[in-house]
């Protein structure tokens, strides 16, 4: 089964604005890294400032694979002097395994 890694970064309201352009900036290496499965980047709308950056991996091996690669230290670097990181020091890493899951059920009628 599947292995679900979830980030939950606090993010100061100031700060999220920036913290937004640090993933729209990022190098989207993660998709091509064998194991993978999905990657989300979830906006708290009320009740809290904690991003939640969830991945699913096929493995636990493969996410430590990723973990351990150059790619990984690329996309954590910061993103250099012009998108600083917004929330150093407030994450808390989450993993779960993937019991149960289910997706939309195809139509099976024809659409005329």
């Amino acid at each position: 089964m599947s292995v679900v890694k979830i980030n939950a970064i606090t993010v100061p309201k100031d700060k999220q604005e920036r913290f937004e352009e640090r993933f729209r900036g990022r190098a989207g290496a993660v998709e091509s890294t064998p194991g993978f499965e999905w990657f989300e980047l979830l906006r708290p709308l009320e009740g809290t400032d904690q991003y939640l950056v969830y991945t699913r991996w096929s493995s636990q091996e493969a996410y430590e694979a990723w973990q351990s690669s150059q790619d990984f230290d690329r996309a954590h670097d910061g993103g250099g002097d012009t998108l600083a990181s917004a929330a150093p020091h407030s994450a808390h890493v989450w993993t779960y395994e993937v019991l149960e899951y289910a997706g939309p059920k195809a139509n099976q009628e024809k659409q005329v």
